[in-house]
């Protein structure tokens, strides 16, 4: 069975997608620890990050700094932060959060947003995806 996440890049769930190259996929997290938090995945389904091959590993960093580099165009802060945790979701994916300090990466915290926030905010991050 396919995950969630393969789902949104075959366009069976909607999503805030923020960028997509031949091999990865970026869009908003629906439940954010803060707004501009993206999640990028490798299209491939693999569920850990680490077992990767080194080509999409390596493909998947690269593709997440453009993602970074557009969050902070976009996002007030001082650093975005990455994560990978990977156990709710059987499929690799990064998280990409905009900090100004390092109490922001609480994953127990999330914040609001209405669904023209997210509209607007994905739409300024794929202006700015280079």
């Amino acid at each position: 069975m396919a995950s969630i996440f393969s789902k949104i890049v075959a366009g069976e769930i909607p999503c805030y997608k923020v960028a997509e190259t031949e091999n990865c996929f970026a869009f908003l997290d629906i439940n954010p620890v803060a707004k501009g938090h993206v999640l990028c995945i490798p299209k491939q389904e693999v569920d850990y990050i680490f077992d990767l091959d080194e080509k999409a590993y390596a493909e998947l960093q690269v593709f997440a700094q453009r993602v970074a580099k557009s969050i902070k165009k976009v996002c007030p802060c001082t650093k975005v932060g990455v994560a990978v945790l990977g156990l709710e979701v059987p499929h690799a994916h990064i998280h990409l959060i905009p900090l100004q300090s390092e109490a922001d990466m609480d994953f127990h915290h999330h914040v609001k947003m209405e669904q023209q926030e997210f509209v607007d905010l994905a739409a300024e991050l794929a202006k700015n995806f280079e």
